[in-house]
């Protein structure tokens, strides 16, 4: 009997890994159940439709013209987002003119810092409803947008109010001034953390802003939006814009803006830059990125698989710095692999608002297709494909985290962003061709190094051609410290004193 028990238990055991991922009720090896703890939709409420905010008000497009969003989990319609166009982008821009030559230019810079800090606060107090609502609009699991989106971007604001006053402190020169009209636009992997760390340093310096945030994600932005309203930011100041490229496009484009600011794709950034050239106007830009992940043979292993699969599988790995290349001693690859595995069995894909979920649903069908695109291609090019045992939800867009083993530098998954929860995995033998590897690559954005001697974490952060190097962690961001790459990673410096100068006049 004892031993039909123990072949039970085995059982249940192997039952349980095949369960692992899925978005249902979980039993862990323990015995322990994972029931689903979904948070309540309720505590957000969708309008049927919404318009453009500019000048302090919410109105309708000039055409008339809206858009469907939907609930990348379940493909479920969420509401209709008005459209803009050139009219409505002349409309936006002459408001943050008048506004920045009347209002926030000339005001003082602890006027600034008060309302600074008053939509930090709202945020805060407001932030289990921003939470539910990242989550229902782009797809990543509530825990993320509880635990890093908003209080994040809540930090923002508060960093860059503390810098409002004290401009001339900063090291800019004795009488930094601002530049006039910032036109942002963002991408819809952190949708409501990139409206704040563009409109953060930007209201700081005393420049007003119109902000166009990604077509699949407007809502949060809508939402702070509101928020300036509560804050009683003066008209003007803050003007979203919704829409497509076509939108971006004529907010880059126009005359009246002073400086353009753009996270996104290389290639829109090559656009954007081709649009901005010869016309006087400040510019920087945040872009795509190939990170390696580097572990050496004497990295603590379980901390490392942490950072590994917070590297490349957080948000769904739609992240610019993700670390989507794994470059391990050849000594110890085969030991972190089995470790990664494991630890990969653990993970849980299902609903996004259940708190449980460590994956959600991938942003949109375009994604989903180029994600299943460039993984197929790895197969054709002879990489090893593993993925954990994982059901799919049979409705929204789903990807399972996906590893490659066998991945040269010639494999398009080495080279091309996927921009999805799909890690390839390189072997290396000394430091020197950790390097080599690292920086073969066209993106500059970031990197990761584990090893226990602080001396080759030191040498290999002055070997790696990347804007962000993390040592024994990854995907650790914090408002004072500056952001951003190099090459076709962009160029510019977001968060810190140095997100200032792109602001400034000096």
């Amino acid at each position: 009997m004892a031993d039909d028990a123990e072949r039970g238990k085995a059982a249940a055991r192997r039952a349980t890994r095949s369960a692992r991922g899925a978005g249902t009720a979980l039993t862990t090896e323990r015995g322990w159940q994972y029931a689903p703890a979904p948070e309540s939709r309720e505590i957000v409420s969708i309008e049927p439709e919404y318009g453009l905010f500019v000048g302090g008000e919410f109105a309708p497009a000039a055409s008339g013209r809206a858009f469907e969003t939907v609930n990348p989990a379940t493909e479920e319609p969420l509401t209709q987002v008005a459209l803009a166009e050139a009219a409505d982008v002349d409309r936006a821009v002459a408001a943050a003119r008048i506004a920045y030559e009347r209002i926030w230019g000339p005001m003082p810079g602890s006027e600034r810092a008060k309302y600074l800090y008053r939509i930090a606060r709202i945020l805060q107090e407001r932030s289990r409803e921003f939470a539910v609502l990242e989550s229902l609009d782009n797809g990543k699991p509530i825990k993320e947008t509880r635990d890093v989106d908003i209080p994040l971007a809540a930090a923002h604001f508060f960093y860059y109010a503390g810098w409002a006053d004290k401009l001339e402190h900063a090291g800019f020169g004795p009488d930094p001034r601002p530049l006039g009209v910032a036109g942002q636009v963002i991408p819809w992997n952190f949708p409501l953390l990139m409206a704040a760390w563009k409109l953060a340093p930007a209201l700081a310096a005393g420049n007003t802003c119109v902000l166009k945030p990604a077509e699949t994600t407007p809502l949060t932005a809508l939402l702070l939006a509101e928020v300036c309203q509560q804050a009683e930011l003066p008209p003007g100041v803050v003007n979203v814009l919704t829409g497509a490229g076509e939108t971006g496009a004529a907010v880059v484009a126009h005359p009246g803006v002073d400086k353009v600011a753009f996270t996104g794709s290389t290639e829109v950034g090559i656009a954007i830059a081709e649009a901005v050239a010869g016309t006087g106007k400040k510019l920087t830009m945040e872009l795509g990125g190939k990170a390696a992940n580097v572990v050496f043979d004497d990295a603590p292993v379980e901390q490392a698989i942490e950072g590994i699969v917070n590297g490349i599988f957080f948000n769904q790995g739609h992240v610019c710095c993700a670390g989507s290349r794994l470059l391990v001693q050849e000594s110890v690859a085969d030991h972190v692999v089995d470790r990664l595995r494991r630890r990969l069995m653990t993970l849980r894909l299902g609903d996004p608002l259940d708190k449980n979920t460590d994956i959600g649903a991938i942003n949109s069908r375009q994604q989903l297709d180029k994600i299943t695109e460039l993984s197929a291609a790895g197969e054709a090019e002879g990489a090893q494909r593993w993925s954990p045992p994982c059901e799919l939800p049979k409705k929204g867009f789903w990807f399972a985290p996906t590893v490659f083993t066998g991945v040269s530098q010639s494999h398009r998954i080495a080279r091309e962003e996927i921009f999805g929860p799909v890690l390839s995995v390189l072997t290396f033998r000394t430091p020197e061709e950790a390097v080599s590897k690292a920086n073969n690559t066209p993106y500059g954005l970031s990197a990761g190094v584990w090893t226990e001697k602080g001396s080759r974490i030191l040498w290999m952060a002055q070997k790696m051609r990347a804007g962000v190097v993390w040592a024994n962690t990854y995907n650790m961001f914090d408002p004072a410290s500056p952001f951003g790459g190099y090459r076709e990673s962009g160029f510019g410096r977001e968060g810190g004193r140095h997100g200032l100068a792109a602001y400034l006049d000096v």
